[in-house]
């Protein structure tokens, strides 16, 4: 389905990320704690004209890092088990060399980019209560339309 995972290191990517502003098509996530949660914003941004969730840097733009294969578990998980049909996506490990670190020695940190591709169907997630629901992004919010 949509396992492949490429590990690369990509400073344009990250300097553009951090510049950026969650909308339509990307969102910021510090780790996945909800599979529940994060299947909505699958479905929202598959839902709306696909994007992208970037997992180890926080809402405030500092870069957290991850462990990419945990982060990659759980949106996986949750495509599979919350988002109906599954939505396509693809990943990539980017490493971050952090020049400025605490020890003054340069430390590694990884991001996860989980590039969530444009559904041809609608795909529904459940909400809170359990009820499946049609996702939408609305600016940087994902809202149900049903």
């Amino acid at each position: 389905m949509n396992k492949h995972n490429i590990e690369k290191f990509d400073e344009e990517f990250i300097k553009k990320v951090l510049k950026s502003e969650e909308g339509i098509s990307l969102d910021f996530k510090q780790k996945v704690s909800s599979k529940e949660k994060i299947a909505r914003t699958i479905s929202a941004l598959a839902n709306t004209k696909g994007g992208i969730i970037v997992v180890g840097i926080s809402d405030q733009k500092k870069i957290t890092g991850i462990d990419p294969n945990e982060e990659m578990y759980m949106i996986q998980d949750a495509n599979d088990k919350f988002c109906i049909p599954s939505a396509n996506i693809d990943f990539e490990t980017i490493k971050w060399i952090d020049e400025a670190p605490a020890y003054n020695e340069p430390s590694e940190k990884f991001i996860l980019k989980a590039m969530i591709h444009p559904s041809k169907q609608e795909i529904k997630s459940p909400d809170k209560n359990g009820v499946l629901k049609v996702y939408r992004r609305v600016n940087d919010q994902s809202t149900s339309t049903i």
